[in-house]
């Protein structure tokens, strides 16, 4: 697959594909591809977003 200017792209080989998205207040959200929260599930993730990330920051990625 091309990678458009400035992106980069891997396949995805293992593991969850996810949304994360950082809000103002402190709120943070993980949701699967089918929309399902994930946040309770992935306790370490949601401090690491809210220790190193500013509000209204979203990731889509493979954890």
């Amino acid at each position: 697959m091309p990678e458009p200017p400035g992106w980069t792209l891997e396949p995805k080989w293992d593991g969850y594909r996810a949304q994360l998205a950082v809000h103002a207040g402190g709120r943070v959200l993980l949701r699967s591809r089918q929309a399902t929260d994930m946040t309770g599930s992935f306790p370490e993730i949601r401090a690491a977003a809210l220790g190193q990330l500013p509000a209204d920051t979203s990731l889509d990625g493979v954890m």
